[in-house]
C-alpha cells in the first residue's frame, strides 16, 4: 500500500476518532454526571472503540501483554503518543492518569477525565501537585484505582533518550504502593504529532511489578532500566532500529 493511501486512511481515522469522542461525550454526558462507574465505562468504551477502529480502517492491531493490575498500585508507563494512553486505561479496570492541568478545559477529555479521578498538574509546579495528591490520599479523599503516571513528563519518540523525573519516585516513596511499569511501541506506528498512522502491531507490556520499599533513586533508577530496556526491544520486534544507547 503506497505512503498517499494509508496518509488518506489515517486521515479519515483521526477525524473518525476524534467525532466518536464527540459521540460518546453526548450519548454519556448525563450518566457521567451522575455515576463515577458510568464515566470509567464511558473512557474504557472510547478506548476500546478506537483499538477496535484502528484494526480495520488504517491496519493497526494493539495487543495487550503481560497481566494488568487490578489492586490499588502505582502504574508507571513509557509515553510516546495517545495511543499509549488508550491502550493502558483500556486495559485497567480503574486506572486515573495524572494529567496536564490544562486538559481539564479539552471538551470531553477533561470533563471525563475528572470524574474517572484523573489528578490535574500544572507545569512547572508538579512538585507542590504531587505533594497536595499525596496528601489527599492519605487523607482518604482521593478516588480508588491505578494511578497512571508517566516518569518523563511528556511524550517521548521512539529512539530519544529522555531523564525520568522525580514524580514517580515520590508517588512510589510516599504512596507505600507497588508500581507496576509498562513498555511500549505505539510511537513506532502513531507519532507524537501529524496525522499518519503506519501498519503493524502496537504493543503496550505489563512488566513484573516492583514491590514497595525501595529507596528513591535505586527505584528510578530500576524503572527506567526495566521500561527503556523492555520498549527498546518491543521496537526492534517492530522493526525499529534507530534507538540511542
Amino acid at each position: 500500500m503506497t505512503y498517499a493511501i494509508q496518509w488518506v486512511r489515517s486521515l479519515i481515522f483521526v477525524g473518525h476518532m476524534y467525532f466518536a469522542m464527540a459521540v460518546v461525550g453526548v450519548v454519556f454526558f448525563i450518566p457521567v454526571i451522575c455515576s463515577r462507574r458510568a464515566a470509567i465505562f464511558a473512557c474504557r468504551f472510547y478506548c476500546w472503540w478506537v483499538q477496535w477502529a484502528a484494526g480495520w480502517m488504517i491496519g493497526l492491531k494493539c495487543e495487550v501483554r503481560g497481566t494488568p493490575p487490578s489492586d490499588e498500585v502505582l502504574v508507571a508507563g513509557k509515553h510516546q503518543s495517545f495511543l499509549d494512553v488508550i491502550m493502558i486505561y483500556g486495559a485497567l479496570p480503574t486506572g486515573k492518569f495524572i494529567m496536564k492541568r490544562i486538559l481539564m478545559y479539552a471538551p470531553v477529555l477533561g470533563q471525563f477525565g475528572l470524574r474517572v479521578g484523573c489528578i490535574p498538574v500544572e507545569r512547572g509546579r508538579r512538585g507542590m501537585a504531587i505533594k497536595k495528591m499525596v496528601a489527599d490520599v492519605a487523607a482518604g479523599r482521593a478516588l480508588p484505582g491505578q494511578l497512571i503516571i508517566y516518569p518523563q513528563g511528556t511524550r517521548i519518540a521512539p529512539g530519544v533518550k529522555a531523564k525520568y523525573k522525580v514524580g514517580a519516585g515520590i508517588l512510589y516513596t510516599e504512596l507505600g504502593q507497588d508500581c507496576v511499569p509498562v513498555a511500549a511501541n505505539v510511537g513506532v506506528f502513531w507519532p507524537k504529532r501529524g496525522i499518519y498512522r503506519a501498519q503493524g502491531t502496537a504493543v503496550i507490556e505489563f512488566l513484573p511489578r516492583i514491590p514497595a520499599g525501595m529507596e528513591m533513586t535505586a527505584f528510578t533508577a530500576k524503572l527506567e532500566d526495566v521500561i527503556e530496556t523492555r520498549s527498546n526491544e518491543l521496537m526492534r520486534e517492530a522493526g525499529f532500529t534507530a534507538i540511542e544507547e
